[in-house]
């Protein structure tokens, strides 16, 4: 299994936007991205300025002439070029069409992120809408869906929806969004943006949710102990201003630049799932089967062991789902669907990492009757660690339960005699109808976060699966992936367009602090925060530019916070400091509107589609690194990546 070594530089994205001229396999580049600058842009500004200049001194000279005993036709001379200055300067303001209906000027990025990048003029002048669109079957030139379009001149048209990733420049009157190309609108007052900005969040509003952004639609939707979600501005922050003191020996990512060293090996092909262990090794399953690495402060690095499945087929025949460790990471669980293109499985197999063999298939059963699996899990964040652990979680789109490899007396099957061993349903909940869950994780304690295709999040305790103890609504997306610290406190999830991160503290009747896990948190529910990538790294990312896999980075120790949080889009590894982005005085956090989102992360790039990026332990943090290396899974290749906070 080859392998090589390189040493790398990283730098933040705003330092790349000053240093195009590098090319490195790292980052990407945001050209002018708090600005938006060019050679047009800059003449017509100098001649507004020139233009004001020249007013207010001939402004001075009226003013001088009248305190005078000038002549008359001096004050007429003065006059006249007055009045020439002043109708010069409101053209400025006017931008020569007074009468057009929601004026704004387009532009274009182009370049990429090349050293050419820029911003250049599309359309001085023209004018925007929202338009209600119907949808027109078998026509692949019309919008996905029908209703509310944003169309810009004869340049833009593009259904308002998340994909937009649309950012707004408050200070700036500005707006950037994707629509096949990187686009901006930059407006000529700061009431035309701010008009702009609510029209585009009521219209975001009703293509999500098929109703009208009425007030009263609005608490139908999120609730009243929600309205913080809807009103950002009269949320309760005080948890988020609290989480600041949390973790005072993180140390971010963000700097003017930091190093990276990078450890790559081949994979032999078709990657499908990464499970790292937080003991001795770590292990990715490809078409060949489960290859074992060993796991080492600055990475996995391949011991050239590969468990084949003597006996039991192998892995090309399988698509995973999942990978799950097990009984301290000896047994790995594989989990695939049952049908092609379909996400649930019937059960799943078992693997002796140290014998090389499935001991097991497994199949999922209640009452008799055959049940299947869209995902599972393990009981708490460090069961995989407990060498006697027999039960994991399960889940589908309206169950949510535990199950059993041992039978009911309390004793392990024998494999031998058992032929198709059935998982014991030790305890759980079939809800009726309207759940439509999608993925899920636990806490240190065994608590457990669900999240939904409807976008909502649920927390249950530890004690029940029954009834959800706090129930976030959704945003309009459906969560993909959910994770959850080691404390319970914070959990992310995951859409296509965007994290969202939930602080879950909240102050009970008594004055104490507790989590949503363990009870209602009322009517004082902190507004989320939401982890987006801007317009022209969405862009960038490729087609395949939908998130997936977000991740705190991993710790399974009391008293220990989690530094950053990881997820993946197309041929990006995106990370952000956790820290930084709970900080609520955050720069990125300045005149927004509607939810606060945090732009602020490190790209690392690679070749091809990435499948998994994950953190290692924390315990391979070295001394001398403020986190353990990240884990790069694409279907060809691993990398070990370590991060450095140097250069703050």
């Amino acid at each position: 299994m080859g392998s090589c070594l390189k040493i790398l530089v990283v730098y933040p994205l705003s330092e790349i936007i000053s240093a195009n001229h590098l090319n490195l396999k790292m980052g990407t580049s945001q050209s002018h991205e708090d600005g938006i600058i060019d050679s047009d842009c800059e003449e017509e500004e100098e001649e507004k300025e020139e233009a004001e200049e020249q007013y207010d001194d001939a402004l001075g000279d009226h003013q001088k002439s009248g305190s005078s005993s000038g002549t008359h036709k001096g004050l007429d001379k003065i006059d006249a070029k007055l009045k020439s200055l002043k109708l010069k300067y409101s053209s400025y303001q006017q931008q020569g069409n007074p009468n057009l209906e929601n004026p704004v000027k387009l532009l274009l990025h182009i370049g990429g992120n090349t050293p050419k990048a820029k911003w250049v003029i599309s359309e001085k002048l023209t004018s925007y809408n929202f338009v209600k669109t119907a949808k027109t079957n078998g026509n692949d030139d019309e919008l996905d869906s029908a209703g509310w379009v944003l169309e810009v001149g004869s340049k833009v048209r593009v259904r308002v929806s998340t994909e937009m990733q649309m950012k707004m420049f408050g200070d700036q009157r500005r707006v950037d969004f994707v629509d096949k190309a990187v686009w901006a609108l930059k407006f000529l007052s700061d009431y035309e943006y701010r008009n702009f900005v609510t029209l585009f969040q009521n219209c975001l509003f009703e293509n999500a949710y098929g109703m009208e952004a009425s007030e009263e639609n609005k608490v139908k939707v999120y609730g009243k102990e929600f309205i913080g979600w809807v009103k950002p501005e009269v949320a309760d922050d005080s948890m988020w201003e609290d989480a600041k003191d949390h973790s005072t020996d993180s140390t971010p990512l963000k700097g003017s630049r930091g190093s990276i060293e990078e450890f790559e090996e081949a994979a032999n092909g078709g990657v499908q799932s990464l499970a790292l262990g937080a003991l001795d090794n770590s292990f990715l399953v490809n078409d060949i089967g489960v290859h074992v690495y060993r796991n080492l402060n600055r990475g996995i690095n391949g011991k050239g062991i590969c468990v084949k499945y003597d006996g039991g087929g192998n892995a090309s025949n399988l698509t995973l789902k999942k990978t799950l460790l097990m009984r301290a990471e000896t047994n790995i669980m594989l989990m695939s669907p049952a049908n092609k293109g379909k996400p649930n499985a019937t059960g799943l197999k078992q693997v002796d990492i140290e014998t090389g063999k499935i001991v097991t298939e497994w199949k999922f059963e209640k009452d008799g009757t055959d049940i299947t699996m869209r995902d599972i899990t393990n009981d708490t964040k460090g069961s995989q660690l407990d060498p006697s652990e027999s039960t994991f979680l399960g889940l589908n789109d309206k169950i949510l339960c535990q199950w059993d490899m041992r039978d009911k007396k309390g004793m392990v099957q024998d494999i031998a005699t058992s032929g198709s061993p059935v998982l014991h349903w030790t305890q759980g909940h079939q809800f009726s109808r309207g759940t439509n869950f999608q993925c899920f994780a636990s806490t240190g304690d065994g608590s457990i976060v669900v999240g939904s295709l409807d976008g909502k999040i649920r927390l249950y305790s530890k004690a029940s699966m029954r009834q959800a103890k706090t129930a976030f609504p959704g945003l309009g997306s459906p969560i993909t992936q959910v994770d959850v610290t080691y404390d319970g406190k914070w959990v992310l999830g995951t859409t296509d367009t965007y994290l969202i991160l939930i602080c879950t503290l909240f102050t009970d009747k008594d004055g104490k602090t507790k989590t949503g896990f363990t009870g209602r948190m009322g009517n004082r529910i902190p507004a989320p925060r939401l982890l987006k990538l801007t317009p022209l790294d969405s862009h960038l990312a490729g087609n395949d530019n939908k998130f997936h896999g977000g991740h705190f980075s991993w710790v399974t120790e009391n008293g220990k916070q989690e530094r950053h949080v990881v997820a993946t889009v197309g041929k990006f590894s995106v990370v952000w400091d956790f820290q930084q982005v709970k900080n609520t005085s955050h720069g990125c956090y300045r005149n927004q509107q509607g939810l606060k989102s945090c732009y602020c992360y490190k790209i690392v790039l690679k070749d091809e589609s990435i499948v998994e990026s994950r953190f290692m332990h924390d315990k391979y943090a070295g001394s001398d690194l403020p986190e353990a290396p990240l884990i790069v899974a694409t279907p060809l290749k691993v990398s070990s990546i370590s991060l450095s906070g140097s250069g703050r």
